[in-house]
C-alpha cells in the first residue's frame, strides 16, 4: 500500500536521505532506526509531503502521493516528536479542534480515545500545565481519532514511563490487526510480532 522509491533529499549541502526505498503492506510496521541526524524525522516528513525530495517518490495504493495529496492526507495521521498542541487549550479542546477540521467528531469518541490512552484524568486542563508525558498521551488520542490507515510516528514513546511505552506497543498492535500501516522512527524497537515489522536502518 505504501511504497517509498529511491528518495534522495538534501538539507543545505548535507545529503540526508540517500536513495531510501521500501514497501509496506497492510498490517505491517516499518521501524526507522539510526543515530541522531541519520534522517529518521526527515524521512517521515518526506513521506507525509511536508518536505519535497530532490529525487524519488512516495506511492500510496500505487499512485504518486503528490498527485493525490488531499486523498492521501485524509488517510494519514502524523505524530511529531513535539506534539502539535495549543498550550492555552485543554487537551479535550485540542482534540475537538484538530480532529474536527478533518471530520465530524462527537464527545463520546473523544472520551473513548482519551480513556484508551490514559489521558482522561487530565484532559480538561490547559495543555501548558501538563507534563511532557501527559501531552504525549493527549497526542496519541488524536492519532486514534484520526481514523487513518497510515500512521507516521516520530519517537512515539518519548517522555512516557514504562506503562506508557507498553501502551504505545498495544495501540500499534491493535492498529496493525485492523490492517493499518505504521512508519515509526524509534531509538528502541517496539515489541511487535517480527513478521509484521520491517527494520530500516538509516546511515548518518
Amino acid at each position: 500500500m505504501l511504497t517509498v522509491q529511491a528518495l534522495h533529499l538534501w538539507r543545505g549541502d548535507r545529503h540526508v536521505l540517500r536513495g531510501v526505498s521500501f514497501t509496506l503492506d497492510a498490517g505491517n510496521c516499518a521501524l526507522l532506526t539510526g543515530r541522531n541526524g541519520a534522517g529518521k524525522t526527515t524521512l517521515l516528513r518526506a513521506i507525509a509531503g511536508l518536505l519535497e525530495p530532490e529525487e524519488g517518490q512516495v506511492l500510496w495504493r500505487g499512485e504518486p502521493a503528490r498527485k493525490t495529496r488531499d486523498t492521501f492526507h485524509t488517510q494519514l495521521a502524523y505524530l511529531g516528536h513535539e506534539p502539535a498542541l495549543k498550550g492555552d487549550l485543554t487537551g479535550r479542546e485540542n482534540l475537538r479542534y484538530s480532529v474536527g477540521i478533518r471530520r465530524p467528531v462527537i464527545a463520546a469518541e473523544i472520551d473513548a480515545a482519551l480513556t484508551r490512552t490514559g489521558a482522561v484524568e487530565f484532559a480538561d486542563r490547559q495543555v501548558r500545565t501538563l507534563s511532557a508525558g501527559q501531552r504525549r498521551r493527549i497526542a496519541l488520542a488524536g492519532v486514534l481519532l484520526a481514523n487513518a490507515t497510515l500512521w507516521l510516528l516520530d519517537e512515539p514513546t518519548t517522555n512516557l514511563d514504562a506503562n506508557g511505552q507498553q501502551l504505545v506497543a498495544e495501540i500499534a498492535a491493535e492498529h496493525l490487526a485492523r490492517q493499518g500501516l505504521i512508519v515509526a522512527a524509534v531509538h528502541h524497537s517496539l515489541p511487535l510480532p517480527p513478521d509484521q515489522v520491517v527494520d530500516i536502518e538509516l546511515a548518518a
